[in-house]
């Protein structure tokens, strides 16, 4: 790993007549604010990547296989080495850790920029980078996650989950739209290296952040017992394992939503590509509000309900938008469904990691990236769904079962529905 700095002093108290919104209220913390801040560039430039990338793709190939290819290279990575990477997390400093990841993902940035700029880029290196990039975030979401906890005290924790939520969310806006104008303007190269700089922001945060001494983790036994000894942390705890299942499960069923958008907004709506673009941003500006109102409200409300509430109200959102002939009933619709899916996966996520103890963190939090895996199972069934019944049934069907879902399992799990 990188060597970074390890700078033990005592932690910073909140400077004296600071007066920040509640839903803002972790950014009191120094660390936190550290994290945060480099979170909002890269992210973006991570997101404004994604876009080129496709981009890039398309004009050397011309082939909608090989996008699908590419974003298959970036998820399979992610599938195999997430749990491993929240066994690392677990074992190693976190810090040290994310900065290393980072390290490694500024460099492949820059060196996929570079092949760019010189014209000699091919479509089994771009697959190549997009292998690497899908290894290094199965070891950067882990420790990213599991690092707030270490910035902020356990009374903020839940506040700072909603809030990085509502972050992440908010470049997702962003960042695409970046993106398009930086192809226009600089090009494709132009927007690789303007990413590549934006991991630097991350890497002048982490080395900033002070941390008061403490005792270093205990690693005994292999990677894999390690990784055994989670599971069967997760096995025996039904109220947990009912969260995490709850943070994958209604992926199938709910996310495949954003991929039909294209087929909405083309056959449905016939509204056409700009039409397309205010779709998609309206569900990220429903997600930033519901995370906001998730960091808000989360120190006075039972958590367990909220996520519930959310859960509920994404299926029954998406069901009013999967059926909608309508554009601007689409449009409240979708802001709608963002809100209530990221009321869920908030509240989903900050109870996690209020009810894990810290020495397993990083095993759990790893399980919930597994969550990418479940989106391109429910594409595929939404896909073969359109092609036999149309867009609009099969994407409503598919929130009624979402919805049918949420319900079942806030009568079956009364334990996780009264969690705070």
């Amino acid at each position: 790993m990188l060597s970074v700095p390890a700078i033990r002093v005592a932690p910073t108290a909140p400077p004296a007549g600071l007066r920040l919104p509640v839903a803002l209220q972790s950014l009191r913390h120094p660390n936190f604010r550290l994290l945060w801040f480099g979170t909002v560039v890269s992210s973006s430039g991570d997101w404004m990547d994604q876009i080129a990338l496709n981009w890039l793709v398309y004009q050397l190939s011309g082939s909608a296989v090989q996008l699908a290819l590419l974003n298959l290279a970036r998820l399979a990575p992610i599938f195999v080495f997430t749990l491993v990477g929240g066994v690392i997390a677990d074992r190693w400093e976190r810090r040290r850790l994310l900065f290393t990841t980072q390290a490694v993902a500024m460099v492949l940035a820059f060196i996929l920029a570079t092949l760019t700029i010189t014209g000699i880029v091919q479509i089994w290196m771009v697959i190549l980078v997009a292998i690497g990039r899908g290894i290094v975030l199965s070891f950067n979401q882990p420790a990213r996650q599991s690092l707030i906890s270490e910035l902020v005290p356990r009374e903020d924790l839940k506040n700072a989950i909603a809030l990085n939520s509502a972050t992440l969310n908010l470049t997702r806006v962003l960042g695409p739209t970046l993106g398009g104008v930086l192809i226009a303007t600089v090009g494709v190269a132009g927007a690789f290296y303007l990413n590549a700089l934006s991991f630097l922001a991350v890497l002048y945060g982490l080395a900033l952040m002070r941390f008061p001494d403490r005792v270093a983790r205990k690693q005994t036994g292999s990677m894999l017992a390690d990784l055994a000894g989670g599971l069967s942390y997760l096995g025996q705890r039904p109220t947990l394992r009912t969260l995490v299942l709850l943070a994958l499960l209604p992926m199938v069923l709910g996310m495949p939503y954003m991929t039909m958008l294209t087929i909405f907004a083309s056959d449905v709506l016939q509204v056409g590509g700009g039409g397309l673009g205010l779709l998609t941003a309206c569900t990220g500006i429903g997600a930033v509000a519901g995370a906001l109102w998730v960091a808000a409200n989360a120190h006075r409300m039972r958590l367990g309900r909220l996520m519930f509430l959310g859960l509920i109200g994404f299926g029954a959102t998406l069901v009013v938008f999967s059926l909608s002939p309508w554009f601007w009933l689409s449009v409240v619709a979708l802001v709608a469904v963002g809100g209530a899916q990221q009321v869920y996966m908030a509240s989903n996520n900050a109870l996690i990691q209020t009810n894990v103890e810290e020495e397993f963190r990083g095993r759990i939090v790893s399980t919930l990236f597994l969550n990418r895996s479940m989106v391109p199972l429910g594409t595929v069934l939404a896909g073969v769904g359109t092609t036999f019944f149309g867009v609009q049934a099969t994407c409503a069907a598919m929130a009624a079962g979402l919805l049918l879902l949420a319900v079942t399992m806030r009568q079956l799990a009364p334990a996780a529905r009264d969690l705070d």
